[in-house]
């Protein structure tokens, strides 16, 4: 009897190796092959197997038209929880399949017990499938969350054949997996988790969701690095990606949208954990400012979009003596650009502070990767170089040039609206954001407009 074949996976990237190599040749992974047996069930699995969406699609119909295809928007079912909706695009769509991804803890499946309970109640039929816990455990959460009578059907199993069978009879419209890492196949020898697990268990799910119509949820764990757990393949084959962020010793957490189908990939979801369970914050930037009683150096209010919500943030900058080696540090901004602007400040600018530590934070936790944040980071630093606290009501956004112009942010008229309404009195804004009329949005609100960085230091100077 000939012995069984095996080949080596990347649990990184899903690609596949004869042998076993230290680096992944496809993606530069470390150690990240993993050996998986072959058996000739799988090889005749994976010789004619389509990967989920594509085989659902496959001779569905004839070829067509571009123009002559009747363009229809996809259906959208609200959860009912807000935030969650936000990041969605407006709710769940027949058919999709979403992975959330979140550290241990973090709240992945009390958000989702949640959204079955409101769906359900909206008259909806819904199933929870459990992997990791048992029911009686997901009906003492339930219990916990307030969630007295829920409808909710449960199923606590973790093979694959036996979650397909139970889905197809039970039709539910939404159906929630909690957690892909647990589910097998009896077609495959490799265990639970495996990258060959992951990637067979999740197009199977994908295949039988595009079939019926029923939404489904995958629950997915992440690395040490943050991302998911298993092949990034995982991503590929679903139609939504979302990413539960936050420490786990604050009560705030953030849900973001990395891929999206039906919906935007820039919006952020903001929820609080109380007793009885996550609750959507109406306002997130009450979290993101911190409740100084008076004006302090190194901090400066700035006013960045997530998705279509603009949010107050403050950025806090300490400036401090250095060693042989001065250090620049930030948290939640990109080093490689805090440096740059340090440069940009020196030249143009005239303030140096390359015999000083520096160390930038943006207050929260969030995360804050467009270039609208340059103009607060410099006015930050500069604050706190020179020991002078910005004004009360101050605020500030715009991208700043290796040339030393400033230039403008999107939806500058937004920003602004959103932080009159906060009782913020004094900007200082790129010129083209400026508005060209003063109008009732903007009562109370003095805007100064700067096409330079030396303009905006000559401004500070002023009002400090």
């Amino acid at each position: 009897m000939a012995a069984p074949k095996s080949q080596f996976t990347c649990n990184a990237c899903g690609a596949t190796s004869a042998r076993w190599l230290g680096k992944c040749p496809a993606c530069g992974a470390w150690n990240s092959l993993e050996e998986t047996v072959l058996n000739p069930a799988q090889g005749i699995i994976g010789k004619n197997r389509l990967s989920g969406q594509h085989q659902s699609l496959a001779g569905a119909s004839e070829v067509a038209t571009l123009a002559d295809i009747k363009a229809e928007d996809v259906a959208r079912t609200p959860t009912g929880i807000g935030e969650l909706d936000r990041v969605l695009g407006g709710g769940i769509v027949d058919g999709g399949v979403t992975l959330i991804g979140g550290d241990p803890g973090i709240g992945k499946s009390t958000l989702l017990l949640q959204a079955l309970d409101a769906l359900q109640l909206q008259g909806l039929h819904t199933l929870y499938v459990t992997g990791e816990e048992s029911a009686a455990q997901v009906a003492l959460r339930s219990r916990r969350l307030g969630l007295d009578g829920s409808q909710v059907r449960v199923l606590a199993e973790i093979q694959l054949e036996k979650i397909l069978g139970t889905l197809q009879a039970e039709k539910p419209q939404v159906a929630v997996i909690d957690s892909i890492q647990t589910v097998y196949s009896d077609a495959l020898s490799s265990a639970p988790g495996s990258v060959a697990q992951v990637r067979e268990c999740a197009a199977h799910l994908t295949r039988f969701a595009k079939a019926s119509g029923t939404a489904v949820v995958l629950v997915g764990h992440v690395t040490k690095d943050g991302q998911l757990a298993g092949p990034r393949v995982l991503e590929h084959i679903v139609d939504t990606v979302l990413y539960f962020e936050g420490d786990t010793h604050s009560a705030y957490r953030l849900i973001r949208a990395f891929k999206n189908r039906f919906g935007a990939v820039n919006e952020m979801g903001v929820f609080a954990m109380t007793e009885k369970g996550l609750k959507g914050v109406s306002n997130p930037s009450a979290i993101f400012l911190s409740t100084h009683g008076e004006p302090v150096p190194g901090s400066c209010v700035l006013v960045t979009l997530e998705g279509s919500r603009p949010l107050l943030v403050e950025i806090q900058a300490l400036v401090d003596g250095a060693g042989p080696s001065p250090r620049r540090l930030s948290v939640g901004l990109e080093r490689d650009r805090l440096a740059m602007l340090l440069a940009v400040l020196h030249r143009h600018g005239g303030v140096a502070s390359g015999d000083q530590d520096v160390f930038v934070n943006a207050v929260g936790g969030v995360r804050i990767s467009e270039p609208a944040a340059d103009l607060a980071v410099l006015l930050a630093i500069t604050s706190s170089l020179r020991g002078k606290a910005l004004p009360k009501g101050f605020f500030a956004f715009g991208e700043v040039g290796l040339a030393g112009e400033v230039r403008p942010a999107p939806r500058g008229q937004e920003r602004l609206k959103e932080a009159a309404k906060l009782g913020f009195s004094v900007a200082i804004v790129p010129k083209a954001n400026a508005p060209k009329k003063p109008g009732k949005d903007f009562e109370g609100l003095t805007i100064h407009a700067v096409e330079r960085v030396e303009q905006a230091m000559e401004l500070v100077r002023g009002l400090q």
